[in-house]
């Protein structure tokens, strides 16, 4: 048997004692669909009462996002953590806190993301999230070795780090905050936690679960398929599931079965 096609038996040990386990998930791409426009991602229906309910029973629920907190929390109540552009930015229990060496990176993003608008290849969509710059190339697949080269070129620029995403590529403050990071510090103390994720920077999560797996605690890597999926990912996963309606049944799993 198996919920959202991830066997029954992987999750046991997440609703045996679901005060002492975790969920946390990406959002775009694993609660939402991928769309042409990033600002047009919405959760899919029903997805945020289930976790609302979910932040009920377990004890720790989250969104570890590349999306601005600023994004997010226009969807999901307080009951669901939120970390934002990788963990620079966070909400934990309606109390917004920001890394504090991200401050004096946001002139300098400001700065990429107008000479991007101004001077970037034609058909580039340059979305600004404040601390990280996205370079999207969705609507152009063949603008991808371009929109590579100008990002890394502005990184060498301006001291910003380049890092490959779907579809896309980003530009971060060289602050060591990711979703890795900020997954250890929402699991600290908890037995057993479980990532679902589909993009590249879900890797830093599934890292993360390397190290809790080390120390004891029980871990579950989920990755999501898509059309433009990550080889990597799904590589390092213990399940796949086949798109976000699937992990929106996982979730209903979840609730259900730690309610019984």
């Amino acid at each position: 048997m198996s919920a959202g096609g991830v066997p029954i038996e992987a999750l046991e040990p997440l609703v045996r004692n679901p005060a002492a386990a975790g969920i946390f998930m990406d959002f775009d791409g694993t609660l939402s669909e991928i769309v042409s426009d990033p600002d047009e991602a919405i959760p899919l229906d029903g997805a945020v009462e289930v976790l609302d309910e979910l932040a009920s029973i377990y004890g720790r629920v989250g969104i570890l996002s590349g999306r601005p907190v600023s994004f997010l929390e226009q969807f999901f109540p307080h009951s669901v953590l939120l970390a934002g552009i990788y963990g620079l930015e966070t909400l934990y229990g309606g109390e917004r806190r920001d890394h504090p060496l991200g401050g004096a990176w946001r002139e300098v993003i400001d700065d990429v993301a107008a000479i991007a608008r101004a001077r970037g290849p034609a058909g580039m969509k340059v979305e600004s999230k404040g601390l990280s710059l996205t370079l999207h190339y969705r609507t152009r697949p063949r603008l991808a070795p371009k929109v590579r080269a100008f990002a890394e070129q502005q990184a060498l620029r301006s001291g910003l780090e380049c890092r490959p995403a779907r579809m896309s590529y980003e530009l971060h403050p060289p602050i060591p905050a990711d979703k890795g990071t900020a997954l250890l510090e929402l699991a600290e103390g908890l037995e057993a936690v479980c990532f679902i994720g589909d993009d590249l920077g879900d890797l830093h999560a599934f890292d993360a679960l390397d190290t809790l797996a080390e120390e004891g605690q029980y871990t579950l890597r989920i990755a999501v398929h898509s059309n433009e999926e990550a080889t990597e990912l799904i590589d390092r996963a213990d399940a796949v599931v086949d798109s976000p309606k699937a992990v929106l049944e996982l979730a209903e799993y979840l609730r259900d079965s730690a309610r019984r």
